[in-house]
């Protein structure tokens, strides 16, 4: 690719960046638009949301989404830091050396416009020369740099997450552990058998227990009730706002017809429901049950002894918020569950074979002759430079993004298969299936290999990819602004957090071989950084709150983004006939997994469970407290199923069609 068919394409994307920004900034102060574009606070004063984004504090951001988005933002924070730096070593330093090499031809700065970005890459610095050290230092200095910072944040957030646990009030789920497998013996019911086990080994600490049962239909009843009512109540809407008498549809049915006849299925569902709900029967018991304890420490002690000399029974996990339950789906025995794991996992390799194939085709997109060849006719209008810079520059990173944009609810979908019990469970299974997909598909497969369909040392001297994700990096910018829920909707974070991941990855790797791709890649996550605090204090409500338990994820993906840079660096030198370079950077990957193990041991632990040391001094520090003991009669009943709930509406004929407050 040339350098002018990579100034249009970026161009091109920032211009529509900047557009769609403007167009948020004069919509969102519309009326019409505020419910769409600020639907957490409609009502709340407008103001300037790029000034309001950068003055909220990371205490403002915890109260509005938790710390989880507090986390989401630190990764904007961390990334910002490293490419800071990076981009002052390789647009300062490495940049230069490579563009003022001659290796691929003669400097002749008259017609830079149409140079190949080959040439600031460092394909154009002589093999074998002294200059290559500037790049070798680069490697460790940038290695250093980004461990220095990981330390830095991995124990920032630790400590919060100790002080969200220490500071928090009383929450059902520090007292709770949700029992599987439990075994039932003839003649006797799933309550009993929990009753009397955990009365004969837990006596100081049991409280009380919530069997599960299938609710599958009642389920199915309440969602055709919610469709029913959202059908009523568009069509009072409408007849109220036209004022006029009633129309009739092809002649046969008016306005008023079709109210009484959705307020008589509404009627019959109704019905339905109640006989459901009242009839225990036809509730089926399944062998798990959310059981409560009197102490934190007791519910810990619960989860982490085994409970059974058959590890296959009575296993326990750490049970989720009540209103983070994900009820429709209970995969219970030890069978099941490890079936499900198998069968996601064929389910999951399918689907990432499947899009090597579509990213393999994309790719030929990349090169104009290929395009050509594939589309014969088009040939005429492919020799408009501005049409051929276009094609081959954004076309093919459009076709993948809108591809690419249906696999996260493919993830998710694997992960409700697993049998996660949680909404915050299943979407961070699914973020590591998005992160495995993203790293296999996008970059092992579009980056690596982006042009082995025609050089098969792509892995060794990568020269056209960085430049093809300079282009796709503002493109994703605009992405950002996108709004379609007029309901304040939860934060994807099993979607967002690996794309964020992945231009991590491609700055990282790509750091000494095409420091071109450096200020874009940081104008990214500085974007980022004023759109995600802004959507996260008007647009995202909090589902759930797992306590900062994304950032591992970050780490661990950060360090394999080392490791493959380290790997890239080795290679390249190689290939430049620097073999002593290569040489003194094989400790370097061997130091980086030496410092993830490091905090590995030192701060994942704190991720996975709180220590003795705080249940009990929590506990103690609540043992007086006269609000406890309501807490606990609250307790018995917080893991109720909302299906078996009664329904309420309100009262007022008018509002007949207000939402079940006994649905999901």
């Amino acid at each position: 690719m040339i350098l002018s068919a990579l100034v249009t394409s970026v161009g091109l994307n920032l211009a529509l960046t900047v557009l769609l920004a403007a167009a948020y900034t004069l919509l969102r102060r519309r009326p019409a638009y505020v419910e769409v574009y600020a639907p957490r606070r409609p009502y709340a004063p407008l103001e300037s949301w790029l000034p309001a984004a950068w003055r909220r504090s990371e205490e403002d951001i915890h109260a509005a989404a938790g710390l989880d988005g507090v986390v989401f933002v630190r990764i904007f924070v961390f990334s910002i830091r490293v490419f800071a730096a990076a981009a002052v070593l390789g647009v300062g330093v490495l940049l230069p050396v490579n563009f003022l090499g001659d290796q691929l031809q003669e400097i002749d700065f008259s017609d830079l416009p149409n140079k190949s970005i080959d040439h600031f890459s460092v394909s154009n610095v002589q093999d074998g020369s002294n200059m290559l050290w500037l790049h070798f230092s680069a490697v460790y200095i940038i290695t250093g740099i980004t461990c220095y910072l990981l330390y830095h944040e991995y124990k920032y957030i630790s400590c919060k997450r100790l002080e969200y646990f220490m500071t928090s009030k009383p929450l059902p789920q520090h007292f709770t552990v949700l029992v599987r497998a439990i075994p039932v013996s003839d003649g006797a019911s799933v309550g009993d058998a929990v009753d009397k086990f955990f009365r004969e080994y837990h006596p100081s600490t049991y409280l009380s227990h919530t069997v599960v049962h299938q609710t599958g239909k009642l389920r199915r009843l309440l969602n055709d009730a919610e469709n029913i009512c959202a059908k009523l109540t568009n069509l009072k809407y409408v007849q109220r706002s036209s004022g006029d008498a009633p129309r009739k549809f092809l002649g046969l049915f008016g306005r008023r017809d079709l109210l009484g006849k959705y307020q008589k299925r509404l009627e019959d569902v109704e019905e339905n429901v109640r006989l459901e709900q009242s009839d225990a029967t036809r509730r089926q018991e399944i062998p798990a049950a959310f059981v409560s304890f009197r102490s934190r420490y007791g519910a810990a002690n619960a989860i982490y002894i085994r409970q059974s000399d058959n590890p296959t029974e009575w296993q326990t996990e750490h049970a989720p918020d009540p209103d983070d339950v994900y009820w429709p789906f209970f995969s219970t025995s030890f069978m099941e569950r490890w079936i499900a794991k198998f069968v996601v996992f064929v389910a999951s390799l399918l689907l990432i074979l499947v899009f090597l194939l579509v990213v393999a085709f994309v790719q030929g997109l990349t090169y104009l002759e290929q395009v050509e060849q594939w589309l014969p006719f088009l040939r005429n209008i492919l020799e408009i430079a501005v049409v051929s810079q276009l094609v081959t520059g954004y076309l093919p990173s459009v076709i993948l993004h809108f591809l690419s944009s249906y696999v996260p609810q493919i993830m998710k979908l694997f992960s409700t298969m697993q049998g996660f019990i949680s909404v915050s469970g299943i979407e961070r299974s699914a973020c590591n299936k998005m992160l495995r997909f993203t790293i296999w598909t996008v970059f092992f497969a579009n980056v690596l290999t982006g042009s082995a369909l025609s050089q098969w040392k792509i892995f060794l001297d990568p020269k056209e990819v960085p430049s093809k994700l300079a282009v796709v990096v503002p493109a994703q910018c605009a992405k950002c602004c996108k709004r379609d829920d007029s309901k304040a909707p939860s934060m994807p974070y099993h979607s967002e957090i690996p794309r964020i991941l992945l231009f991590g990855l491609i700055g990282v790797t790509y750091f000494i071989v095409a420091p071109l791709i450096l200020p874009f890649v940081l104008v990214y996550f500085c974007l980022g950084y004023f759109i995600f605090r802004n959507q996260l204090f008007n647009v995202y409500a909090p589902k759930y709150d797992t306590g900062g338990k994304f950032w591992p994820v970050v780490h661990n993906t950060t360090i394999f983004s080392l490791v493959v840079m380290h790997i890239i660096s080795v290679g390249v030198f190689g290939i430049k006939k620097l073999p002593l370079a290569s040489s003194l950077l094989l400790p370097l990957p061997v130091l980086t997994l030496l410092f993830n193990g490091f905090c590995w041991n030192r701060f994942l632990p704190i991720f996975e469970a709180y220590s003795t040391e705080s249940l009990i001094r929590k506990d103690r520090e609540e043992q007086s407290k006269p609000d406890m003991p309501e807490f606990f009669s609250n307790l018995v009943t917080a893991y109720r199923d909302p299906a078996l709930k009664p329904m309420q509406r309100a009262s007022n004929s008018d509002e007949r069609t207000a939402p079940l407050l006994g649905s999901i």
